[in-house]
C-alpha cells in the first residue's frame, strides 16, 4: 500500500488548470435512448493506426458508466458553442443545445470544431476518473475556431506565435532516430 498523498487537491488541479486545453461536450445515448452528454476537458489523440482518441471521464458520473458499452461522440467544441460548454457542465441553456447529423447514429453536437463519433475501444482504471478509449469510425472537421480552456476559465485561441509546422514527429522511427529503425514492428496487442 502506498503513503498517503502530501499533494493539496486544490494545488493539483491549479497545476493541472495551467496546461492549456481545448473543451469537449462528450456524447452518447442513456438507458431510454435519450441524448446524455457532458463537458470533458481531458481529451487527447492516441493513435492514428488504429485511429484511437482518449477522454478521461469521473468515475462517479453517469457518463462513465453509459460509455462502457455503447458508442460515443467526442465533440470538440468551437468558439460559439460557450453556452452548450456550459449547458453539459450543470448551467442548462434556453431551449437546449442544437444537435447535428450522425453518421454512426450516435448523437452528436452542431456547431463543433470537430466531431470523432467512436466505439469502445478499451476503458482504464484512472483512479478516481476512467481513462476511456474510443475507436473513431467517423468525423467531420470544420474551420471553425476552437474554444480553449485555460486557469478555470474559457478563451479563444489568440495569435500564432511562430515556429515551423512539421510533417512527422521528430521523435518518431521515420526521422531516423535510431538505426535500424524499419525493424521495428508493431506490438502485441495485449491479452
Amino acid at each position: 500500500m502506498s503513503a498517503p498523498s502530501t499533494i493539496d487537491p486544490r494545488d493539483l488541479r491549479h497545476a493541472f488548470g495551467r496546461f492549456g486545453t481545448g473543451v469537449t461536450v462528450v456524447t452518447t445515448t442513456s438507458e431510454d435512448g435519450q441524448a446524455h452528454g457532458a463537458t470533458v476537458s481531458a481529451f487527447t489523440s492516441v493513435s492514428l493506426d488504429p485511429p484511437l482518441a482518449q477522454v478521461t471521464l469521473m468515475r462517479s458520473s453517469k457518463l462513465a458508466t453509459l460509455v462502457k458499452d455503447r458508442p460515443f461522440a467526442i465533440n470538440v467544441m468551437s468558439l460559439g458553442q460557450l453556452g452548450t460548454c456550459l449547458h453539459f457542465a450543470g448551467k442548462p441553456m434556453k431551449g437546449g443545445p442544437a444537435w447535428g447529423q450522425s453518421a454512426t447514429g450516435v448523437p452528436v453536437l452542431a456547431g463543433n470544431a470537430a466531431t470523432l463519433e467512436c466505439r469502445p475501444w478499451r476503458i482504464y482504471d484512472g483512479g478516481d476518473h476512467l481513462i476511456v478509449i474510443g475507436e473513431v469510425e467517423h468525423l467531420e472537421i470544420t474551420p471553425l475556431e476552437p474554444l480553449i480552456f485555460f486557469g478555470g476559465k474559457f478563451h479563444h485561441l489568440g495569435s500564432l506565435v511562430g515556429g515551423t509546422p512539421w510533417e512527422q514527429c521528430g521523435d518518431g522511427h521515420e526521422a531516423g532516430w535510431v538505426t535500424g529503425a524499419a525493424a521495428f514492428g508493431r506490438v502485441p496487442a495485449a491479452v
